[in-house]
């Protein structure tokens, strides 16, 4: 599986602008209480303060996005390191735009992406199950998410990420949306690797989905404070359904799209819940703003969907986990779970089956037959190390 695929979303969600007769919402912030002064303000000049201060108020405070721009810079760093690993011209003959030299990409029937090989992704952490069950390389559930199968898959990626990514930290910081965005992707890892235990898997399409889930959570669970709320939810909606259908094409890795969409969506009601309005932080009002009754912070839909959310957040991963390292096959418990990620058509294959080549060797002369479609090739290495062998054979039955 050389790629995740790719999510793509621009969703504007706009507060609901405070009228007469509303509540408004006031953050906590820090800061001293407020105390009352002896000298009360003419209740003309308090309607006129209060008035300003009400149709000067920001809601919520806006943060500086500088995480997600981090991203974007890493995963691509991390996609160059790739490239000038993977050394093209070392190890074929037919390599891609071979003037750039060792950063050229493999040949276009090995990989159509412009990418690194197989052999080198999985030497980069890659997911792989049978290293993550049976060689305890758990971490691979995580350093996946930062590779990439070619320069298509991370352009696509990368440019959702900042579509969709610079909003939410604008909106809720770089703590939770940092934590939204790992976890996600560790979460379509796990279920990832439930059912797909053949082929290899990358790319940061989980931890996107995620975002995507955690974008539909929090509309949901702040349904209140919204005034477009339905065109946007409706938007979003087709958004996500759009992305998952594109999954079920073959050699696009759906189950970690799902995966990291449920993890978001649950994460969302965890993470990104806001206060009602009609809550008033007294630290962060005025002097001479009169108050409304005071409120509950949250409502109590909001308390029960984040308690929800925590134990089935909490539950899902640990039994995804338990069965993981215990190599179990999700697929032979559900029999048609794998339509989820490809649906076959008379116009491609969902079956993926392993390499399997017959190799002879004189000198530096290495003859292969690939067993499943019976082609034959002659190589000419100076180095015949196993990886390479494998890589060949991978690119002559491809």
């Amino acid at each position: 599986m050389m790629g995740r695929g790719e999510a793509k979303a621009g969703v504007e969600i706009k507060v609901s602008n405070p009228r007469r007769g509303d509540n408004v919402v006031h953050p906590e912030s820090g800061g001293q209480n407020n105390e009352a002064t002896s000298t009360r303000p003419s209740r003309a000049l308090g309607h006129r303060s209060q008035h300003h201060f009400v149709s000067d108020f920001k809601p919520f405070k806006r943060w500086f996005p500088w995480l997600v721009p981090t991203f974007v810079v890493v995963n691509i760093l991390i996609f160059v390191v790739t490239m000038y690993i993977n050394n093209c011209p070392k190890n074929s003959a037919s390599c891609v735009a071979n003037f750039v030299g060792r950063f050229s990409f493999q040949p276009l029937k090995e990989n159509p992406l412009l990418g690194p090989s197989s052999t080198t992704l999985e030497k980069m952490g890659a997911l792989e199950v049978n290293k993550v069950v049976y060689k305890h390389q758990a971490w691979r559930l995580i350093s996946c998410i930062w590779l990439h199968a070619g320069v298509f898959h991370v352009l696509a990626n990368m440019l959702s990420l900042v579509f969709i990514g610079i909003r939410l930290e604008q909106e809720f910081g770089f703590v939770r949306i940092g934590l939204l965005y790992v976890i996600s992707g560790f979460g379509g890892s796990l279920l990832s690797a439930l059912f797909i235990q053949i082929a290899i898997s990358v790319g940061a399409s989980g931890a996107l989905f995620g975002l995507l889930g955690g974008m539909l959570s929090e509309l949901i669970t702040n349904w209140t404070i919204y005034a477009n709320k339905l065109a946007a939810l409706l938007t979003l909606v087709f958004i996500i359904i759009l992305n998952l259908a594109v999954g079920i094409l073959p050699h696009v890795d759906n189950f970690a799209h799902i995966g990291g969409f449920l993890s978001g969506f649950f994460l969302g009601f965890v993470f990104l819940i806001r206060p009602q309005f009609g809550w008033v932080n007294q630290k962060s009002c005025p002097p001479g703003y009169i108050a409304p009754p005071a409120k509950s912070k949250h409502k109590a839909y909001q308390y029960v969907l984040w308690v929800i959310s925590l134990i089935l957040l909490t539950v899902g991963f640990t039994l995804g986990l338990v069965f993981l390292l215990r190599g179990v096959d999700l697929n032979d418990h559900c029999s048609w779970c794998h339509y989820l990620s490809c649906v076959p058509t008379s116009k491609w294959s969902c079956k993926s089956h392993p390499s399997y080549c017959e190799s002879s060797q004189l000198g530096n002369q290495l003859n292969l037959t690939c067993i499943t479609n019976k082609k034959s090739n002659m190589y000419m290495l100076s180095d015949n190390s196993s990886s390479q062998v494998e890589q060949l054979c991978s690119q002559l039955c491809s």
